[in-house]
């Protein structure tokens, strides 16, 4: 914990850390104030709704996808926190974008604001990974690596849970979409110069060559290449999830916008446990040994998820209050099986992270985080389709629960291999 509460103290990591934070909270609020709006005010088919939220899933993963070999090149070529700048700039601009979109009820433009974010997020995600061996001693990456991803997960938890407070009135959500970006853009200029620690390297700008190159010229490192392997597997199943959440709430537990937001809180808590947690097990040492623990667990509290939704009980016509939901006989039940699942999943995908930036030297982090987001992207966007094509067919989220468990064991599989690998 020492390791933890000095970094915070420190200018090489808080600055970082606090812009991240930032960054994310936007994320989350803008992203769950959009959901809630169409699915509470603007749709009442529950087929419409559920493709909706794929629909947009898929849209903010696409440019990782697509724009990550760019993104990778960019981070090791130039200096990180001059891009920072950039990149937080641009963020201002983006939740002005999305701010309107909500007012004027426009899915266009809500829609647009997503893909936006998506190629935000993209540019600045190798970056925030790939900064933190230049600053931090080997010994303390793992531990620098939880806290950016508890912290990323407590701003989600607050984002979520001010969209669910402002549901009602969305104008106030997009100002203070504006006013957190310009914030964000003042942290971000306190963040230490990190240039690039090689020479420079030519660009690429033809996607798709970039795309292929990047990929193929990390994966010949077994670990390197199992850890991407999970950590995209463990995304595809996190993307289904996530998707999932908003219409189990409405249309299986008969429950209002908070619930909504506290769903998406309990996680967001769980994996800020789970990422702390799994450092002082590991005691900062970088290891997949409990991954294939971890993630079985996670299956099985998913199945707990998935029976606890089966025996919630038929529901009126109305949407039950943040009270009434509270004081449900399986409320509690309910509640466990979340954060179990969460907890679960941030002790495996934490030190995952942490093996892209030390398996390879320091002048190829950046392009090894992004080409680890472009397989991750494409994973994901496989599990936004495999969710739409499901609701499509009839299944509905009580259904695909059971498949995000069976998902869990292949995980597992996957991190056991990894594991094997590292010894």
């Amino acid at each position: 914990m020492q390791n933890i509460t000095h970094l915070l103290r420190s200018r090489r990591f808080a600055p970082l850390f606090a812009t991240q934070f930032l960054g994310a909270f936007n994320d989350s609020l803008f992203k769950q104030a959009v959901v809630l709006f169409v699915t509470y005010k603007l749709f009442s088919n529950p087929a419409k709704e559920f493709q909706f939220s794929a629909i947009a899933q898929g849209l903010f993963i696409l440019p990782f996808f697509l724009l990550s070999a760019l993104s990778g090149q960019l981070a090791d070529d130039h200096d990180k926190a001059r891009l920072i700048r950039i990149i937080k700039l641009a963020e201002v601009t983006i939740m002005a974008l999305g701010g309107a979109g909500i007012v004027f009820a426009s899915i266009p433009l809500m829609l647009a604001a997503v893909f936006a974010m998506g190629i935000h997020s993209t540019f600045f995600g190798p970056i925030k990974y790939a900064i933190l061996p230049q600053h931090l001693s080997r010994d303390e990456v793992l531990g620098g690596t939880g806290l950016v991803e508890a912290g990323t997960y407590l701003a989600i938890l607050g984002g979520t849970i001010l969209a669910g407070v402002l549901a009602s009135t969305p104008a106030w959500a997009a100002a203070i979409t504006i006013a957190v970006a310009g914030l964000g853009y003042l942290t971000g200029r306190q963040v230490p110069s990190a240039p690039p620690a090689a020479e420079r390297i030519a660009f690429d700008r033809h996607i798709i060559r970039a795309s292929v190159a990047l990929v193929s010229g990390t994966m010949h490192i077994r670990r390197l290449f199992l850890a991407i392997l999970s950590i995209s597997f463990f995304w595809t199943i996190g993307a289904v999830l996530i998707i999932i959440f908003p219409p189990l709430v409405k249309n299986v537990l008969g429950a209002n916008e908070q619930v909504a937001s506290l769903f998406i809180a309990i996680f967001s808590i769980g994996i800020a446990i789970g990422s702390v947690l799994i450092n002082r097990l590991l005691k900062s040492e970088v290891s997949a040994r409990y991954a294939p623990a971890s993630v079985l667990v996670m299956g099985l509290f998913v199945l707990m998820l998935h029976f606890v939704a089966l025996s919630w009980g038929r529901h009126g016509p109305g949407l039950t209050t943040l009270g009434n939901f509270i004081f449900h006989p399986a409320a509690g039940f309910m509640i466990i099986a979340l954060l179990g699942v969460a907890v679960s999943g941030g002790m495996f995908v934490v030190p995952l992270y942490a093996f892209l930036t030390t398996t390879v030297a320091k002048t190829e982090t950046a392009r090894t985080v992004a080409a680890n987001n472009i397989v991750n992207s494409g994973a994901m966007v496989i599990g936004s389709l495999l969710a739409f094509a499901l609701s499509s067919i009839g299944v509905g989220p009580g259904g695909q629960l059971v498949l995000v468990a069976a998902m869990c064991v292949v995980s597992a599989w996957l991190g056991w291999k990894l594991h094997l690998a590292c010894d």
